[in-house]
């Protein structure tokens, strides 16, 4: 039986679904899809690499010599040229950190370090972090100042920038872009759990992405969440965190407080229309806590899921 979608039009019942993914940042990127039969399988893939390979290039903490870490390590008060593609990430990023209220901050380098993430890996350093806290915490946003004509930078004071609550997104975005441009108008791409969004399957159905159980070392689906033209990521406590006086810290920095974020929530899972934002969202109400996190996605009339840890389960509040 032919659905509505195949009768109205007969070539979307000759569509060939097609399945791409490679490694990037760490991880795995992929591309489910679906195309016209003599589509070049070979063309797209080394796209699909070559988009996501060119983010992780410029806005890494871990490539020593990627444009983010260039940036980091001039001097301040000149401009630095910049790609577009980090110029645009960094506009973004400045954007929901006022938005967010400072939720959001991409100027936690050295706190990431000092909590023992990130590219060192190392033991948590204490000095630093008192020393941290004993000092004046400026934005990102008051920091920054961009020339998106001249793709230039400037800093007005040192800071270490971490794009690692963006930067993920912004991949899934390229990927998109890159299906885009072959003319592909039905796929699913993702890097990890972050994933994008266009169309429907060709029997009109929704692409089911599903959302992790928020367990430390278990991989279980908790449910499932259906997309058509959107994009949803996901913030948590689970997958990388650090013991410190008895307690259990997440990678996630609350860059008012100047520590990793100490709330109930587990997860916080956000649609929205680029994985950009939904990650920077996500991070940015993960940061915030149950009760301002909920209260701002509310306020902004955002899709979002916040998992709370409830005693031995979890609790679940669903916005928008």
């Amino acid at each position: 039986m032919k659905t509505s979608s195949e009768a109205a039009n007969p070539s979307v019942a000759v569509m060939q679904r097609h399945s791409l993914h490679g490694e990037t940042m760490g991880t795995r990127y992929s591309a489910l899809f679906f195309a016209a039969p003599g589509v070049d399988e070979a063309a797209i893939g080394q796209r699909l690499f070559a988009a996501v390979d060119n983010v992780d290039r410029q806005m890494s903490s871990w490539k020593a010599d990627s444009d983010l870490n260039r940036l980091n390590a001039e001097p301040i008060n000149e401009w630095i040229t910049v790609p577009a593609e980090l110029l645009a990430v960094l506009e973004t990023a400045l954007r929901v950190g006022r938005q967010s209220r400072g939720a959001f901050d991409i100027g936690v380098g050295d706190l990431v370090h000092s909590w023992g993430f990130g590219p060192a890996r190392g033991a948590i350093d204490v000095q630093a972090i008192t020393a941290r806290n004993d000092g004046v915490q400026r934005a990102a946003s008051d920091i920054l100042e961009l020339d998106p004509v001249q793709l230039r930078v400037r800093k007005r004071a040192e800071i270490n920038l971490d794009l690692s609550g963006i930067a993920k997104g912004f991949g899934v975005d390229q990927l998109a872009a890159c299906l885009d441009s072959f003319g592909i108008t039905r796929y699913l791409v993702g890097i990890d759990g972050e994933m994008r969004a266009r169309g429907s399957k060709p029997d009109g159905s929704p692409w089911a992405v599903a959302i992790e159980k928020p367990v430390r070392g278990v991989r279980e689906v908790a449910g499932v969440m259906e997309l058509v033209d959107a994009a949803i990521a996901t913030s948590g406590d689970y997958r990388h965190w650090v013991e410190h006086d008895g307690r259990s810290y997440p990678h996630t920095m609350d860059a008012s407080g100047r520590r990793p974020a100490s709330n109930r929530l587990a997860a916080v899972s956000v649609v929205a229309s680029t994985c950009m934002l939904a990650d920077a969202w996500a991070t940015a109400l993960l940061a915030l806590g149950e009760t301002e996190g909920v209260k701002l996605a509310r306020d902004r009339g955002m899709e979002a899921l916040f998992t709370l840890h409830d005693g031995d389960g979890f609790q679940e509040i669903h916005v928008g």
